[in-house]
């Protein structure tokens, strides 16, 4: 059995530290891209809130685009839709608060009814 040398060494051990970096890198992408772990659908809520009506639940039919920002959920403002969509790290952004990331739908139903400040909250235009 031939001894091995320095350099072979160094280069199993070089080509073992590449493939588990390519393997700790490509495994969390792979896993969101596959949607192995879904995130959970938040609780349905149909609260008053500030005198105007809120509501959240999981959206029936295809929604296309904006569908797939909200995870398959929408929320409604006096029967009008308020865009939302989920981040990555679960939190949620609407159409109103943008830059104003909130811990659930509900909490960004509420935001916007803040930030409106009693204006109606006009249907967006789909693409």
């Amino acid at each position: 059995m031939p001894d091995i040398t320095r350099r072979r060494a160094l280069t199993a051990t070089a080509a073992l530290a590449v493939t588990a970096t390519v393997t700790t890198l490509t495994a969390p992408a792979a896993s969101a891209a596959g949607h192995d772990h879904p995130m959970p659908m938040p609780e349905t809520f149909d609260e008053v809130y500030k005198g105007r009506r809120i509501q959240g639940r999981p959206m029936t039919g295809h929604g296309g685009h904006h569908h797939e920002h909200g995870g398959g959920y929408e929320v409604l403002i006096d029967g009008v839709q308020l865009h939302v969509m989920r981040n990555a790290d679960s939190s949620w952004i609407s159409v109103v608060s943008h830059y104003a990331p909130v811990p659930t739908p509900r909490a960004a139903a509420r935001t916007a009814v803040d930030e409106l400040q009693g204006a109606p909250l006009l249907p967006f235009p789909a693409n």
